[in-house]
């Protein structure tokens, strides 16, 4: 298993460490996702080094409010290299890869989304809703376009952590948020990471899907 990470490198260390105690084999790699022309360059070298790939998650992001009257050129980029543009290249690179999967139904690709980028848009957050928004595109129009080899789905969670601080970080805030959550309560890491299992190991015939993961807050 290979596992990213950007500036939290010592977090995906400990993360490594702990799928090498379960018996498997982990290593971290570093990479500035915004920039693209080393995505690019990684995808190549990582397809050419590895013998096998079954699964791909693209599971970073930028998160932050941008209010239009601070937003910038260098925001509207970065949002969108990281949270759509890196995860586009970084599946074409491995799509070959992942099309010699010897799982039943293929190689997968699991995105990580957001469902207010799709149609529960937050006030101040528009490069980001629009970067996570491609995405989303992404993973319709690629699960055509790797179909019969490759399934591509996402998972879109409510929230299934609170921020530790900013946006959504004070009780209020997060009570407010709450009220609109039709089971009352936030989610887990845990409720995330197993529909992002059951896509990318169980679901053989699921492609072009989005699992919202939300407590039932994109009905209210």
């Amino acid at each position: 298993m290979l596992v990213h990470a950007n500036r939290s490198v010592d977090e995906a260390s400990e993360v490594g460490a702990e799928i090498r105690a379960m018996g498997r084999g982990a290593a971290v790699c570093e990479l500035d996702l915004s920039d693209l022309e080393a995505v690019e360059r990684f995808a190549e070298e990582l397809a050419g080094r590895l013998a096998r790939l079954d699964v791909l998650v693209h599971n970073a992001s930028v998160y932050s409010p941008t209010p239009l009257d601070r937003l910038t050129a260098s925001d509207v980029s970065r949002f969108h290299a990281v949270n759509a543009g890196a995860p586009l290249l970084l599946t074409r690179g491995l799509s070959g890869l992942l099309a010699k999967s010897g799982m039943a139904g293929g190689g997968s690709v699991v995105a990580m989304l957001d469902i207010h980028a799709m149609g529960l848009p937050r006030r101040e957050f528009v490069a980001y809703s629009m970067s996570k928004a491609a995405l989303h595109e992404m993973v319709r129009t690629l699960a055509r376009d790797l179909a019969p080899r490759v399934r591509v789905n996402g998972v879109a969670p409510g929230v299934v952590a609170w921020p530790e601080a900013g946006y959504e970080s004070d009780e209020g805030a997060q009570a407010r948020y709450l009220a609109r959550v039709p089971l009352g309560r936030a989610g887990t890491p845990a409720d995330a990471a197993g529909a992002v299992a059951w896509l990318a190991l169980e679901a053989g015939y699921v492609t072009g899907q989005v699992i919202r993961v939300d407590g039932g807050r994109s009905l209210m």
